[in-house]
């Protein structure tokens, strides 16, 4: 297994996530304004559909500071996923980026709503910063092995950069995961 990027840095390999039963593991380092996270929603819904839990997707924080909500955004996300609906909560809010720009931490809360989450919790989680040490990790984690924009994606170890560009990335993220997963 190659566990280097382009450049020949060597990357760490991912930390037991949260699925423990999947065989592989695929961090997708997202700014949750971010149109071209957005638009890599249907390559990753396509993974979900195609490895099924054999594949771990795993939403890693990469705020933009040229995003001024994403930040925000991120800390909202974990919130979602301590009460239950993370990935819906992501895929909600990235169908909106232009409205997070415009309208901020009261769309997220109204997402947070529309989904049936405790908004009245999720406004104190947003108030309190109770995830910002999550946050934080992941952007930290992310700078160390040289994500610079988003989406980025690491799988066993290897970087690919989708904020230039998605075509091909999903196609080269299959081909990993098949040799990973014995397909």
């Amino acid at each position: 297994m190659d566990n280097t990027t382009d450049s020949g840095t060597s990357l760490p390999r991912p930390a037991a996530g949260r699925y423990p039963h999947a065989s592989a593991t695929l961090d997708v380092w997202c700014d949750l304004q971010c149109p071209d996270c957005h638009r890599a929603q249907a390559d990753l819904r396509a993974l979900r559909e195609r490895y099924g839990d054999g594949l771990e997707i795993r939403l890693r924080h990469f705020p933009l500071e040229k995003n001024k909500h994403a930040y925000a955004a991120a800390q909202a996300f974990e919130e979602a996923y301590e009460q239950g609906k993370g990935e819906e909560y992501a895929e909600a809010l990235l169908a909106r980026t232009k409205q997070l720009g415009a309208r901020g931490e009261e769309l997220l809360v109204e997402v947070a709503g529309e989904l049936g989450l405790d908004a009245e919790e999720f406004s104190s989680a947003l108030i309190d910063g109770r995830h910002l040490l999550a946050v934080d990790a992941d952007q930290a984690e992310g700078k160390a092995i040289g994500v610079t924009g988003t989406p980025t994606y690491v799988i066993d170890g290897q970087r690919l950069d989708g904020g230039k560009s998605q075509e091909g990335l999903r196609e080269r993220i299959e081909e990993i995961a098949d040799r990973l997963l014995d397909r």
